[in-house]
Formats: structure tokens, C-alpha cells, sequence
């Protein structure tokens, strides 16, 4: 009789110009079994070589460094073959750097006073390709990217133009990512297994060559899909 293998550790590079951040992230991720934390770095300008030499599953990306800031730095590894999940690490909830860094490829962010059990789970999740976006916090982002008044009538007509490029079960599970559901969420609700999700979730960011569910979220928000204070759909 076999038995399956246990599943690799999800191997973690952390990236961050603190080496007291730097020691508390080793020490809260370092008692989970199931990471292992495989190298660490200063700057932004150290993470490609690191990639390459480590091969990291995910990276903790800090945002302020003072060589290469982990903006420049999510955008150079993201627009690699092969390239790493990335959880932004910042002290703001709506920075307007994290919307950039998300943009780029990111996918999600974490406070650096998150608690560090949520912390570890923000970590599993994304490994597990899903990425971490409460909706408050996406709420926030979708503000902050919506702009000034002036060009808000040609992006709702935008948006709404692709959104009509949907198939009904992809704008469906377009406006459940925009309402911050897991893939799992979304499964339940529209009664849809995870993989199918997954696989819907793909086809819409290829269709409109999206990087990250936040780019979902924002065009679901932008065509009027989304109440802008709750965040539940609208018909």
C-alpha cells in the first residue's frame, strides 16, 4: 500500500530594508510547518539574483527600500517566465504604491501589524493561488485608482464595454472576485467547483490581459457593477 507524499513546504524569500522586520518575520513564519523561510534580502536591487539562486514560491516584498524600491522590484520579477507570488508588506491600508504594486503583478498585500497567525494563512493562501484582498481593502484600492471626475465618464464607458465581452458565468464570477470572495467563496455561492472558478477566474484575466484579481475587481467597480459602499452587487 502507498501513501502520498507529504506536500514541499512553501518556500518563502523575504525582501525588506529592516533587519528587525526582517527577524520578526523569520520568528512568526519559522514555526509553520508547512513554510520555510529559504533567504532574505535588503533591497529591492538584491531580489532577481535572489529568485534565481533561491526559487522561492513566494516573496515578501517590503515597499520604502532606498536602492531599488519594491515597486520597481514586483514589476522586474513579475514580467519574468516563472516568476514568484509576491505579498506586498506596507503600513498603510490604501497606499497608493500598493494599488501600483498590485497592478504590477502583486499578488496582495499584507499590514506589517497583521497578526502573525494571519500572516501565515495570508502566506498559504497565496502560494495557493489565492491571492489575499479583503474587500474593505479593495474597496480602498478601487478608490484610490478611480481617479478625479474629469475622465470618470470615458472609464465607466470603458469598462463597461468590456464587461459586454463577458460570457454570464464570467461576469458573474467578475463581480464575485470584485466582491473580495476567495475562489472557494465563489464556488459555494454559484455552486461551481474551485478548479471551475480557477479556471473561469484565468480566461478573464487573459481575455482582457489582467495581471491579478484586483484588475477584476476594478473593472467590475468602474462598469457599475459593485455598490461602492458595501461592495454587493448591483443588477
Amino acid at each position: 500500500m502507498t501513501t502520498d507524499a507529504p506536500a514541499a513546504p512553501v518556500r518563502l524569500l523575504v525582501i525588506d530594508d529592516d533587519p528587525l522586520v526582517r527577524a520578526g518575520l523569520a520568528l512568526m513564519l519559522g514555526g509553520a510547518e508547512d513554510l520555510v523561510i529559504v533567504g532574505e534580502g535588503a533591497d529591492g536591487s538584491e531580489a532577481a539574483a535572489l529568485v534565481d539562486r533561491l526559487r522561492p514560491d513566494v516573496v515578501l516584498m517590503d515597499i520604502r527600500m532606498p536602492v531599488m524600491d519594491g515597486l520597481s522590484a514586483t514589476e522586474l520579477l513579475r514580467g519574468r517566465p516563472e516568476a514568484p507570488e509576491i505579498i506586498v508588506l506596507t503600513t498603510f491600508h490604501a497606499d497608493e504604491q500598493v494599488l501600483r504594486a498590485i497592478r504590477a503583478g502583486a499578488a496582495g498585500f499584507v499590514l506589517k501589524d497583521t497578526p502573525p497567525a494571519q500572516i501565515v494563512e495570508s502566506v498559504r493562501r497565496v502560494a495557493a493561488g489565492d491571492p489575499v484582498l479583503s474587500p474593505a481593502v479593495t474597496r480602498q484600492l478601487m478608490a484610490r485608482a478611480a481617479g478625479g471626475r474629469d475622465d470618470k465618464a470615458d472609464r465607466v464607458e470603458r469598462a463597461r464595454e468590456r464587461v459586454a465581452l463577458l460570457a454570464d458565468r464570467e461576469r458573474e464570477v467578475a463581480v464575485a472576485v470584485g466582491q473580495g470572495r476567495s475562489n472557494a467563496e465563489i464556488a459555494a455561492t454559484l455552486y461551481l467547483s474551485v478548479a471551475t472558478v480557477k479556471t473561469q477566474v484565468s480566461r478573464i484575466l487573459a481575455k482582457f490581459g489582467f495581471n491579478n484579481r484586483v484588475q477584476i475587481a476594478l473593472l467590475v467597480h468602474d462598469a457599475g457593477l459593485l455598490d461602492d459602499e458595501t461592495g454587493s452587487s448591483r443588477p
